[in-house]
């Protein structure tokens, strides 16, 4: 079984060294010195946990975890906080975290405390167990907020192409490797392309949608098309690769050869348009992720209609 990971934010040498000794060999743990530099390895990793050192006189800290919170990707990243034994009277509207313990008492209590946060947050059912991306809830939920407050936004829905051979063909375990380089690669061009009101989610299986700035939709998608193309060829076997393509079945049984993954995705912006119901706004992303699809290669398509001007390809992504 694959280790959960936890990061741990910890300047304080001897501290860090007693949590490397608790979570030995049941944790994969990262460490670093300040939340700011671990950042980077939290928007394209995702841990399980974050454990981190909060001291009472680095009010910088708690508002990079506060910002990092309010962001609705690592919303549901939960956040156990290592609090000095003088640290009195906390704030916790203040400070985003699901569960504290003070330093007097982990030799006692912190890998039960550790153990219970990564369970707690394996529970909470928006939460995509492969992933770890916000799921079906949060996602429904972040599209009607932006429709209620009226604001523009582009929702894009991805897909792959072919997925499914590649399953049969090589199994479940690889096949869910691809699942979470994808994840990781929409995360990563999502955080790079906009790092501010940005969402992305997983609705299951091969299913992602991002959120970003309508003027940025279409960079995100050709980046994300981009990296994804990079990088498929090495989930296949060199033979397979060398060929072309797998043999599996259709969906009717039907020996086939299936071409090297792609990646489809269905863009809609909201400019000139009044939905009300994320359902509206979904569907019309479905209809353009399934007509990216009647294409050849990795490619996005973008939903034009109702007062969208045209526009055009921004790179040779676009098909």
């Amino acid at each position: 079984m694959e280790m959960k990971t936890i990061v741990v934010v910890c300047s304080d040498v001897i501290l860090q060294n007693a949590i490397d000794r608790s979570l030995k060999n049941i944790y994969q743990v990262v460490s670093f010195k300040g939340l700011p530099q671990a950042l980077d390895y939290i928007y394209n990793s995702l841990p399980n946990l974050i454990v981190m050192d909060v001291p009472e006189d680095d009010p910088l800290a708690v508002k990079v975890l506060n910002d990092l919170k309010s962001d609705p990707m690592f919303q549901q990243l939960p956040v156990l906080a290592v609090l000095p034994d003088t640290f009195c009277d906390v704030d916790w509207k203040k400070m985003r975290v699901e569960d504290y313990i003070r330093r007097r008492d982990l030799d006692a209590d912190f890998l039960h405390r550790v153990n219970l946060s990564v369970l707690r947050s394996e529970r909470i059912v928006e939460i995509n167990p492969l992933t770890r991306m916000p799921g079906n809830i949060s996602i429904s939920k972040a599209i009607q907020e932006m429709i209620d407050e009226k604001k523009e936004f582009a929702l894009g829905y991805a897909d792959l192409d072919y997925f499914k051979p590649f399953n049969d063909r090589y199994g479940f375990s690889r096949g869910d490797e691809v699942i979470k380089m994808t994840g990781r690669i929409i995360l990563g061009v999502i955080q790079d392309v906009q790092s501010q009101g940005s969402f992305v989610g997983h609705i299951g299986g091969d299913d992602f949608v991002f959120i970003v700035d309508s003027d940025n939709a279409q960079r995100a998608a050709s980046e994300i098309i981009r990296a994804f193309d990079s990088l498929i060829s090495g989930m296949y076997d060199p033979s397979d690769l060398k060929q072309g393509f797998i043999k599996s079945f259709d969906r009717k049984g039907k020996a086939t050869h299936f071409p090297v993954m792609g990646i489809s995705i269905g863009v809609v912006r909201t400019h000139g348009r009044a939905f009300t119901h994320y359902g509206e706004i979904t569907e019309i992303a479905a209809e353009m992720k399934k007509y990216a699809k009647q294409f050849s290669g990795s490619c996005f398509k973008v939903d034009q209609r109702n007062g969208d001007a045209p526009c055009a390809p921004s790179s040779p992504a676009v098909k």
